[in-house]
């Protein structure tokens, strides 16, 4: 039997893995993760690429899909290190015959791949891809990627009626017969630099990697509570576990893939009928699969200062103060505020605070927009490449959105989405006691608060009046 590499990557899963299928048609599967250490170096502002809460969810993602594989006789090859490099030690190592992994889209991981296939040659063995990752195959747009729309109402326009989705894969029941390898044990929190960590009182998600714990997410969201029939009138939340399916941490890793979660909202269709929640949690994983297939067009351009718009014209400011104070919820803005509280506290973020925050961020303070987007990248536990850099471009206006400027208010924000101020008195508790209309305005806010405060008697950028 041949023996054949296969490279985890963000496909944390047995079920519906076409690569892994195909691996296993191909020989013996020596399963193998390599944690990239390049992602935990710090950055020039202090923070790691990837900080803890993501760390922790890789691991515990990691230590599931582990045992998972031991439980069809097969383990899991984890290292710390560069991947392109480790991968071809392993490779000669244990004389692989062919080698087996998931597409990506976007730079750094395009690069890995080519830099590991090229060492690949001189071995004589073979690296097959295969795409995995979005709910459409890109083989089946009804278009050339080239031809994709710059607009996302046109892009599901061009593909309603005409698109698919394919079948499932099956989960594999065996992976052939592993070669006497010390596997050893999944790395620690500890190894990656970091110390344990408590979780905060006010996280109501504590999320928790694994397929399995996708699985139980899933079937709780659709199934056990009927929460699915609401979706469309509580995704703007901002409090609770609930409002929304927070089943994008694992669909970031893969340990979800999207097409499951399709197929178990068409069966909730077929049982209790389609409505506009039902439609809207589809239409949320087209997103998804637009922002991968931008990243495919576009390449490199996601990740420059002028976007994918091309735009040379706008300016943004370098003030590395105004940015810490926007990492410590130090604005002056209390939803602002409230937003990077919660995400520096749990790396967790609803997507309405994502873009409360984004906003202020990019077109209030005018900062240059790819550090926010890092600083997300860093801290969202559930951050995915092509979507957290796709929505960064989209909110700072250069990227796909077809309004000129459009511009998240934040009074009117906290007006309609925090009407109460239970948000923003949940993460700024110093600020429990001021009146609910000055945190909402929050332009005198300065009036209310004490000189011993520690929060700004000002905005660091008055918004504008929208």
């Amino acid at each position: 039997m041949k023996k054949v590499l296969f490279w985890f990557r963000n496909d944390l899963r047995l079920h519906d893995n076409e690569a892994l299928i195909k691996a296993a048609e191909l020989g013996d599967v020596i399963p193998v993760y390599i944690i990239d250490e390049r992602q935990f170096e710090n950055t020039s502002f202090g923070f790691k690429r990837t900080e803890k809460f993501r760390a922790k969810f890789l691991l515990e993602t990691l230590q599931d899909l582990k045992s998972s594989l031991q439980s069809i006789g097969s383990d899991l090859i984890v290292k710390v290190g560069i991947p392109e490099l480790e991968l071809i030690l392993i490779a000669n190592k244990y004389e692989v015959d062919h080698v087996v992994a998931s597409k990506e889209v976007t730079q750094e991981e395009t690069s890995i791949e080519s830099l590991f296939s090229y060492s690949l040659k001189p071995l004589n063995i073979d690296i097959d891809l295969f795409w995995g990752n979005t709910l459409i195959h890109v083989r089946d747009l009804p278009f050339q990627i080239h031809f994709l729309p710059d607009i996302f109402t046109d892009f599901r326009k061009r593909i309603e009626g005409q698109w698919k989705v394919r079948p499932l894969y099956e989960t594999p029941k065996s992976l052939g017969t592993m070669p006497d390898i010390k596997v050893g044990p999944i790395p620690t929190l500890a190894d990656l630099g970091f110390e344990e960590f408590e979780i905060d009182p006010r996280d109501d998600n504590q999320f928790v990697g694994g397929e399995q714990n996708g699985f139980k997410r899933l079937n709780a969201y659709i199934w056990e509570s009927n929460l699915i029939a609401t979706y469309k009138e509580t995704r703007n939340g901002m409090i609770g576990k609930d409002y929304s399916s927070k089943l994008s941490p694992w669909l970031s890793l893969g340990a979800l893939s999207p097409r499951t979660v399709y197929y178990e909202v068409k069966k909730y269709e077929e049982k209790n009928g389609a409505n506009d929640s039902t439609y809207w949690l589809i239409f949320e994983l087209l997103w998804r699969d637009y922002f991968h297939f931008i990243a495919l067009k576009f390449g490199i351009r996601l990740f420059k200062r002028c976007g994918i718009k091309h735009d040379f014209t706008k300016k943004w400011r370098r003030n590395k103060d105004h940015f810490k104070r926007w990492i410590d919820g130090k604005t002056g803005v209390p939803i602002v505020d409230a937003a990077m509280q919660e995400l520096k506290q749990t790396g967790y973020l609803s997507n309405r605070g994502r873009q409360i925050a984004a906003s202020y961020f990019s077109k209030d303070m005018a900062i240059e927009w790819w550090w926010g987007a890092m600083y997300f990248e860093s801290y969202l536990i559930d951050y995915e490449v092509c979507s957290n850099w796709g929505n960064w471009n989209y909110i700072a206006g250069i990227g796909t959105d077809p309004r000129e400027d459009r511009y998240f208010n934040p009074v009117n924000q906290a007006r309609k989405y925090d009407p109460e101020a239970a948000y923003m008195k949940l993460w700024l508790p110093e600020l429990s006691q001021i009146d609910n209309e000055n945190l909402i305005e929050f332009m005198t806010l300065g009036d209310s608060l004490s000189e011993d405060l520690d929060y700004p008697k000002m905005p660091i950028s008055k918004p504008k009046r929208v």
